[in-house]
């Protein structure tokens, strides 16, 4: 076991091409055979991963160079999975930064550096896709400096090493004149740059847990760097929490290390090492799992709290568990307090209401990641409208709430109308200047809430040319009321299948968000009212038939194709008095109250007016 280890991660803005640059260095690092085939984005091997075409959690590979062990993490780069990031940064004693050279700086830039540095880490610079038609990797330089220096980087940090590269391409270089051959400057710089893991092997063995995976034979995999001392397999283990309570005591059944995308048995791991556990039930994220003479926890890394919460609700419509397999609160709590167990970034809790979970986390994003995954698994449940967590300042007792900064990137004619609207969403500008190619780019400092359901609108405004990037700021005091959705809806009266002759009557009513054929009940919102109150409407009315035929009367009737939701855009559509129900197979709008009768009776008691047959508070 004397050979050495390196311990790095790979931090980025989103797409700025993380995943793309680990395939090179496995393959360049022998890891993979000659003729053998692997995917493009190896590492991005959730299936959701693959289809957005982003990492969302942060994966473990390793690779040998020149007789050196290189753990190598892989981390998201959009801040609502933070949580990923933060933890995975304490595992390791370097980083790579990229910056796309073209785009150059961008708010998650900012957020995992800023990370990164204060985990007092000195990270190497690689200025990635320079072999862009737009790049402007000297520029880009500059920026990455002053961002260094305005996160408070010490002089070491500051003295940091710069790379040129084309992760696609698979090559580094010193210098934009040096030759384009492949990885290896890259490779040499991390043994030269990047530490040995500071870490005690004769001290008794002792771990935190960074990552929880669940494997279908080996149960719960812990992962994590080894603090001190050596783990073998099978040896006796306890588990302390950040408290100092012990949780349990077990046995190390399986010790894995890894090698390329593998995780590999072994007998034994050394002090500095990345390893993967099993055999522990209890333990989660951050536990100190270690030898039963330790007496005290490692210490753990903070997570920033979760700026945003939804209900989740057991779906109780009329078509609940008819597409699902799981349905049950019981089933929808286990799985929620699993997903807590494993993501330092979530909060759950039940809700007052019956049947209901509170569910916190960093952003839209992160929890509409979450609903996706349970959806796919076979659950049916009911969303509730985002809301931001606010707190009470503790000194003043004035409340706050979460605020972000905004960057957007849009064509120069778009930049009024972009201005017009964050700016009635409590949005504060606070730097404009054109960023090349007749674009302009924008920063703002605005309230979470007010982005709450802005993406989908800002597409529309920009004509889907604009780009907007955020990132938490922290809590300023309440910005006041944000006018919501402006539109009204089109409610379903009736239960049955909807038919082509409603539809056409109804379209002029508004955007319709269901086709000829769809299963319609009592309470479901089928569309967008054109104006800003709700309709009852009947989508199921069938032609009266007759025995006469007239001519033009049956030609065929064009309907204006639905307005198609993501879950996403769905979630941040809705109002208070509105609910999405997301099932394996469909996502569906609705009313919180399916019955027409109880929704005006909610309406009175939410404008403080009594309702018949209820004692006045």
């Amino acid at each position: 076991m004397s050979q050495q280890i390196r311990n790095i991660a790979i931090i980025a803005h989103v797409d700025h091409g993380k995943t793309t640059l680990v395939d090179q260095l496995l393959r360049q690092s022998g890891t993979f055979r000659a003729n053998e085939k692997v995917a493009e984005r190896v590492m991005d091997s959730n299936d959701l991963e693959r289809e957005r075409g982003i990492t969302i959690l942060a994966k473990n590979c390793a690779v040998s160079w020149k007789g050196t062990h290189i753990n190598i993490v892989d981390t998201p780069g959009h801040a609502d999975f933070g949580g990923e990031v933060e933890r995975i940064l304490s595992m390791v004693d370097g980083a790579i930064l990229l910056v796309d050279a073209a785009e150059g700086v961008l708010p998650q830039t900012k957020f995992v550096l800023g990370k990164a540095l204060a985990r007092g880490l000195r990270p190497i610079v690689v200025v990635n896709k320079v072999d862009r038609q737009d790049a402007r990797p000297h520029e880009v330089h500059e920026e990455v400096f002053d961002l260094f220096a305005h996160l408070g980087a010490d002089e070491a940090q500051l003295d940091f090493p710069m790379l040129f590269a084309s992760g696609r391409q698979g090559w580094a270089a010193e210098s934009l004149d040096a030759p384009r051959e492949n990885l290896a400057p890259l490779f040499q710089l991390i043994l030269r740059h990047v530490p040995e893991p500071a870490a005690e092997a004769t001290l008794p063995f002792a771990m935190n847990a960074a990552i929880l995976e669940y494997d279908n034979f080996l149960g719960r995999i812990l992962t994590g760097r080894i603090a001190q001392g050596v783990a073998r397999l099978n040896m006796p283990v306890k588990v302390l929490r950040a408290d100092g309570r012990q949780v349990e005591t077990g046995r190390l059944t399986k010790l894995l290390s890894f090698r390329g995308l593998e995780r590999v048995p072994v007998e034994e791991a050394v002090a500095g090492d990345i390893i993967a556990i099993a055999g522990l039930s209890e333990t989660t994220i951050p536990d100190t799992i270690c030898a039963p003479e330790v007496a005290a926890p490692l210490p753990s890394v903070p997570v920033d709290p979760p700026t945003l919460a939804m209900t989740f609700r057991v779906n109780d419509g009329p078509l609940g568990g008819r597409e699902g397999k799981k349905v049950t609160s019981r089933q929808i709590r286990d799985r929620l307090f699993r997903e807590a167990e494993g993501n330092v970034a979530i909060r759950v809790k039940d809700s007052e209401e019956a049947d209901a979970f509170e569910v916190a986390g960093r952003g839209e994003l992160q929890l509409g990641v979450l609903i996706e995954t349970m959806r796919r698994e076979g659950f049916e449940l009911t969303i509730g409208r985002p809301r931001v967590l606010t707190r009470e300042n503790p000194e003043t007792g004035a409340r706050e709430e979460p605020f972000e900064e905004v960057l957007v990137d849009v064509d120069e004619q778009y930049a009024g109308v972009v201005v017009e609207k964050i700016s009635l969403r409590k949005g504060q500008m606070q730097d404009m200047r054109p960023s090349g190619g007749g674009k302009t780019r924008l920063t703002f400092h605005m309230p979470s809430r007010g982005l709450i359901g802005y993406h989908s609108e800002f597409l529309t405004d920009t004509r889907g040319t604009g780009i907007m990037n955020r990132l938490f700021l922290g809590y300023r005091p309440w910005a006041g009321p944000i006018e919501g959705r402006r539109n009204g809806t089109l409610i379903s009266n009736v239960d049955g299948e909807t038919t082509q002759y409603a539809l056409f009557s109804l379209q002029d009513r508004g955007a319709l968000f269901v086709e000829p054929g769809a299963k319609v009940y009592i309470g479901m919102i089928i569309g967008e009212n054109a104006r800003d109150e709700d309709l009852e409407v009947n989508p199921v009315k069938e032609k009266k038939l007759t025995n006469i035929r007239a001519a033009g009367k049956d030609d065929a009737l064009l309907l204006t194709p639905p307005r198609r939701m993501s879950l996403e855009q769905a979630i941040a559509w809705i109002e208070d008095d509105e609910l999405v129900e997301v099932t394996p197979s469909a996502v569906r709008l609705r009313k919180r109250h399916l019955d027409p009768h109880e929704r005006k009776k909610a309406q009175r008691r939410a404008d403080g007016l009594p309702v018949k047959g209820e004692a006045a508070a």
